[in-house]
């Protein structure tokens, strides 16, 4: 394996905060090292400066694609921690359709959710089989599903739907494999009413949100633990423009808004919690 330096460690930490909004410290070393390893054999590289150079020099971006996809995290299941689907099941989509079926009982009620970094799509399609169970005949609501991720490797696969064994199984239940699955050559596929809810896009979250519009639920799970506290109050500022001001916001049950947006206030039920704008 190629040695990484320590200038080369600075060097690389600081690009991919520049590309991906990641920040890696300098005990990030050897991650940096057994991710960035197969992509500097791949183009010749005798060392991690030439890379870097590479990548910076290179107009189609190719090189900075795969350094994105091979320092993405990644890590995601099919309804992961549990309890925001249960939040949305129990509390909040019930009270979104209520609000919003009110607003003009004669159109199809509008619901609109991003999964604000999608990973490889298990998030959003666990969102699609808890609004499948829970409202029924989805013909009487304007559904748009959005996930973004920053990552073209997650975007293609969420965009197939397609699954290995060790993906399905991790989160899912038989019950609900058997339903909302179907096998394809020794991987699953998700089935067509499913896949047919979602829409994905790439986007880089340190970016503006050109076009997106706004959401009645965000979210915005696990990955702004990756960002510095001075980005992480740039993102969720960001996301506060693209919530419905009636809406909720979503992230992952170890993180916390204290001190980082004073735009959203916590909500709690039963032992999740939730946010919503001031």
């Amino acid at each position: 394996m190629l040695k990484i330096t320590t200038a080369e460690t600075k060097l690389f930490s600081q690009y991919i905060k520049d590309i991906s909004g990641i920040h890696l410290d300098e005990s990030k070393k050897y991650l940096l090292e057994t991710r960035l390893n197969a992509i500097a054999e791949e183009f010749r590289c005798s060392n991690y400066h030439e890379l870097y150079n590479k990548s910076k020099s290179e107009p189609a971006k190719l090189i900075e694609k795969k350094i994105i996809d091979a320092i993405s995290t990644n890590e995601t299941l099919f309804f992961r921690d549990n309890s925001p689907f249960e939040l949305l099941r129990h509390k909040i989509l019930p009270e979104l359709v209520d609000k919003r079926s009110q607003k003009n009982p004669r159109i199809k009620t509008p619901l609109r959710i991003w999964s604000a970094a999608c990973s490889t799509g298990q998030e959003i399609y666990s969102v699609a089989i808890v609004m499948q169970e829970l409202l029924g005949d989805l013909s009487r609501y304007s559904v748009k599903l959005l996930g973004t991720d920053i990552s073209d490797a997650a975007i293609a696969q969420a965009s197939a739907g397609r699954y290995n064994k060790f993906e399905i199984e991790r989160g899912l239940a038989k019950d609900k494999l058997n339903r909302y699955f179907s096998p394809a050559g020794g991987s699953w596929k998700i089935k067509d009413e499913i896949r047919a809810m979602a829409n994905f896009r790439k986007i880089n979250l340190m970016q503006p949100f050109t076009g997106m519009g706004k959401f009645d639920i965000i979210l915005c799970r696990n990955v702004a633990i990756y960002f510095t506290p001075e980005d992480r109050k740039k993102l969720f500022n960001k996301l506060a423009q693209n919530l419905e001001p009636d809406g909720y916001l979503i992230i992952g049950s170890t993180e916390s808004l204290t001190g980082i947006s004073p735009r959203f206030i916590p909500k709690r039920h039963m032992r999740s919690i939730f946010y919503e704008l001031k």
